[in-house]
């Protein structure tokens, strides 16, 4: 194959915009002839196609990464500086993860360990819990109460409800929930009372509003400034993604 014709063959393959003056000075014979010569090219060298693939893949990666860099920087306050979130491991630390969970979604179970160990390791992570119920009814309760016994008794409550929550083997329902609170020590009433109001479903929806603005679609998700990370990752690859937060800081 020419060079002119392989080199139009790999600007369709990549999808470019401009392709050589000549193929468009092209007769219809000439480009029957050069499509004859691009098929035989393909089925003698069907690498190229994997390579051109790949290619691809690699700028649409690095197209939706500087998407999501400019996302986080546009909804830096809302992610990282919100009051109403519960922020654990080092308050004063020189990174902020920032996850948005579902106590019911097995991956983000999965994940609860990998995030202890790191933070946990690190001991110089900031990490934010954004409450995003996703998977049905008993994802929502359960973060309802989580949050409403972040609202009436503070960080160290909500941690252990956290702990709780993400791993309870059964249905969250109003009588196991109840005696969770119980065996905490906390009065269940105040709590279960609270689950519907404004104060706690308005949080519920700004969460929601703000993962659609992050195309963040489910859970687990990950974000620090150094962009987001989708779906459960192991602890090497979270290790990896708090120290490029850290380069870029």
């Amino acid at each position: 194959m020419s060079r002119p014709a392989l080199g139009i063959f790999l600007g369709l393959a990549l999808g470019l915009s401009s392709l050589p003056l000549q193929a468009e000075e092209l007769t219809d014979a000439q480009r029957d002839a050069l499509g004859e010569e691009i098929r035989a090219y393909i089925l003698a060298h069907p690498e190229v196609l994997v390579e051109a693939m790949n290619i691809l893949q690699e700028r649409e990666d690095a197209a939706a990464q500087e998407r999501d860099l400019s996302l986080v920087v546009s909804q830096s306050d809302a992610l990282f500086v919100n009051e109403s979130d519960w922020v654990g491991g080092n308050p004063e630390g020189d990174v902020t993860l920032v996850e948005f969970m579902d106590y019911r979604c097995s991956y983000c179970r999965k994940a609860y360990e990998e995030v202890a160990k790191l933070v946990e390791a690190d001991g110089n992570i900031r990490f934010v819990v954004k409450e995003f119920p996703i998977l049905g009814e008993a994802s929502m309760v359960s973060s309802q109460f989580a949050i409403a016994v972040l609202q009436l008794h503070g960080d160290e409550a909500y941690a252990k409800v956290h702990d709780g929550l993400i791993t309870l083997r059964g249905e969250p329902t109003p009588e196991t929930l109840s005696r969770f609170a119980t065996e905490m020590g906390l009065d269940p009433k105040p709590i279960m009372d609270r689950m519907n109001t404004p104060e706690v479903m308005d949080i519920i929806k700004a969460n929601r509003a703000l993962a659609e603005t992050m195309d963040v679609t489910g859970t687990p998700a990950f974000i620090t400034l150094a962009g987001v990370m989708r779906g459960y990752a192991p602890l090497e690859t979270m290790q990896d993604f708090v120290a490029a937060a850290r380069e870029g800081g």
